[in-house]
């Protein structure tokens, strides 16, 4: 239900509203009041409160741009405009200022492209400029904000590619092992498929992650210290007739399946970024991005590949020339946990111009802290690695010593995910780190 003679569009998508049995259908000239949030995702306004039908519902647009905002709820994100008069008719792409004077999105059509013959499930995820990033770095800084993908994180892109294809060809039981979103993104993927999976996580995981797991069906195991024994755990059960291990990072589909992501900045940015900011773990989502960089000819573009002091495997193998096994994760960023990066990240790096940047834990939960109070947006401390490369003044250094240009061209960072953090959790970590 909507007043009259408006639309709304969730940028995150119609599939959040769909699964609360409010459909995602137009734009709207005024944002609803608090007590409309939906009640299944936080932040998300429900359309369920408003009075009256619309005169005719507007198709979803095709593609986001990027946009100012400083005030927008996450992770449905409205562009506020008066709708237009007319019915059926496509979203302008001409840039517009709503009421409250912010740069509106620029936009068509959000349902993601298919991969591989088959409808992903995946998102488009929005594009927006942070001011306050911004700021902090000198010039345009772009989130794709991977935090509002139905999992939770850029994992289902490439990890929901690998799971169709699996299915396709017989698989009757997933089987994947994960810190956290890998395991959630199969899950999700799973669930629609109509297949079992079992996910086997490592105690540091925590409570947060083996909930959510159980909530989408999965069967959890807790097994190992690490992800590294949870993974051996997985490799054995996969080995049962008819189940198939779905790697969380080291897999050419997954690859293929993340590299949609830059194909999407490709249609939404008016121009070739100057860098490129990720959080490494395993080293999937690098992979995805140099292909995706090499499929719409942006080999060129720097990548900023981000990890924390205790999860910084693929620093270690880039100074060492070869791959890395680090001795334990002894960061709190348990999601980049792999003790040894896929070799494809070591790869990569010798195709495209990949700077590493190791932050201490510290920095991380306090960018992470930081993030949250600039963007309302609550993310991991996996993705506070390389919020904390932005707001600590990294990239000036690097420009300063030559690494990367002067000036700058506007600056991508890839808001990675935020399903296993809530308010709490981020108390304990501070508190766990003596930032109190």
């Amino acid at each position: 239900m909507l007043c009259s003679g408006v639309t709304v569009v969730c940028l995150a998508l119609g599939q959040h509203w769909a699964q609360c049995g409010v459909p995602c259908v137009g734009r709207s000239a005024v944002s609803p009041p608090r007590d409309s949030l939906c009640p299944l995702l936080p932040g998300c306004f429900s359309l369920a409160t408003a009075t009256e039908e619309p005169s005719a519902a507007a198709g979803l647009p095709a593609r986001a741009g990027p946009s100012s905002r400083s005030h927008l709820p996450p992770p449905c994100l409205l562009w506020t405009q008066p709708a237009p008069q007319s019915t059926g008719s496509a979203v302008g792409e001409d840039t517009q200022r709503g009421p409250t004077g912010h740069q509106s999105i620029r936009s068509q059509a959000m349902a993601a492209q298919p991969v591989g013959g088959q409808k992903p499930f995946h998102v488009v995820s929005p594009v927006l400029e942070s001011l306050p990033l911004s700021k902090a770095v000198g010039t345009k800084v772009f989130m794709k904000l991977e935090n509002v993908q139905p999992s939770g994180s850029f994992k289902i892109r490439g990890i929901g590619h690998r799971c169709q294809d699996a299915a396709k060809k017989g698989c009757h039981h997933f089987v994947c092992s994960s810190g956290g979103n890998a395991g959630l993104a199969a899950a999700y993927a799973a669930r629609e498929l109509g297949l079992p999976i079992t996910v086997v996580v490592p105690t540091s995981s925590g409570p947060t992650p083996v909930r959510k797991l159980q909530d989408l069906g999965a069967t959890v195991e807790v097994y190992g210290k690490v992800w590294d024994d949870s993974n051996r755990r997985a490799q054995e059960l996969a080995k049962t007739q008819g189940w198939v291990n779905i790697h969380p990072f080291d897999h050419p589909l997954v690859w293929e399946g993340h590299s949609s992501l830059v194909r999407e900045l490709k249609d939404s940015l008016e121009a070739k970024p100057g860098a490129i900011v990720v959080a490494v773990g395993g080293g999937g989502l690098l992979a995805g991005v140099v292909a995706g960089l090499h499929q719409v000819g942006w080999q060129d573009v720097p990548i900023v590949a981000a990890e924390t002091q205790g999860a910084h495997s693929f620093h270690e193998a880039l100074k060492a020339g070869r791959l890395v096994t680090l001795p334990d994760i002894t960061s709190v960023a348990t999601c980049l946990g792999a003790k040894t990066v896929a070799a494809r990240a070591l790869e990569c790096a010798r195709e495209c111009q990949v700077i590493s940047q190791v932050v201490d834990d510290t920095e991380a939960v306090r960018a992470v802290e930081q993030f949250l109070d600039d963007e309302r947006m609550l993310v991991e401390s996996a993705c506070g690695a390389p919020l904390a490369v932005l707001y600590s003044g990294r990239l000036q250094r690097l420009q300063s010593e030559g690494r990367l240009p002067t000036p700058l061209g506007s600056v991508v960072l890839v808001v990675c995910g935020g399903s296993n953090i809530h308010r709490a959790q981020l108390q304990a970590l501070k508190s766990q780190l003596g930032m109190e």
